[in-house]
């Protein structure tokens, strides 16, 4: 049986990741291709080698090709206990420093005005050949213009107030409740205004706000999946 690529996007917050981790376990010889943290680490790589603050990445990024820019900065995407992990110049980027408040602002402000166009082709061709030997399961944006041949296409939807509880959590209370809750809203905002939002004919949606946890959120999904 052919090997299936399951993509897995949905509002900030909404746990896409949590879900990913959990599916990877379930779904036999699967991988997990991480494709905002792609995007994380290219603009993490810039912040810190170009000096840009986030006042004026959109700036020093309009009309950028991203995919240039990726090369330049030698930017990595490697596969490590079943999931992509992100290289800089050959040192691995921290999960924390990939997920923190300020960098995830960055990325929706970045993934609005950056030119996208080779990266999509570079992240299509990689989900072409990892799917030769594994079950891929892809977080990230825009996936069905990135991919437009998914076998499943699932949006994973929470109320607001659910996922500022949930941000709260992986911030580990460092940030106040409104701080959290205006950034969840800008991104949605940038996200939205981007076109990342869209739902097509095939897309699942799944909402999570009364699942307990993420093993109940996971279970949603594997209900729609036929391997």
């Amino acid at each position: 049986m052919a090997n299936k690529v399951i993509g897995i996007e949905g509002l900030v917050g909404s746990g896409k990741t949590s879900i990913c981790k959990e599916l990877v376990k379930i779904i036999p010889d699967s991988i997990i291709l991480h494709g905002g943290n792609l995007y994380r680490g290219i603009v993490y790589a810039l912040m810190q080698n170009k000096n840009i603050d986030i006042n004026n990445l959109k700036d020093n990024i309009q009309n950028i090709d991203i995919k240039d820019l990726m090369d330049k900065l030698k930017v990595e995407l490697k596969i490590e206990n079943q999931e992509s992990v992100v290289y800089v110049d050959n040192k691995k980027i921290d999960e924390e420093d990939l997920q923190s408040e300020k960098a995830s602002l960055a990325v929706s402000i970045a993934g609005a005005n950056a030119d996208n166009a080779h990266l999509y082709i570079f992240s299509r061709n990689l989900i072409d050949a990892y799917k030769q030997q594994y079950n891929v399961i892809v977080s990230g944006r825009d996936l069905m213009k990135i991919y437009p041949n998914l076998d499943y296409h699932f949006f994973i939807k929470a109320s607001l107030e659910e996922r500022v509880r949930r941000k709260l959590i992986q911030y580990k209370d460092a940030n106040s409740y409104e701080d959290v809750k205006e950034n969840i809203i800008a991104r949605d905002k940038l996200q939205e205004s981007s076109g990342y939002y869209k739902i097509y004919d095939n897309t699942i949606e799944i909402d999570v706000t009364n699942c307990k946890d993420v093993k109940e959120s996971t279970n949603e999904v594997l209900k729609h999946i036929k391997l």
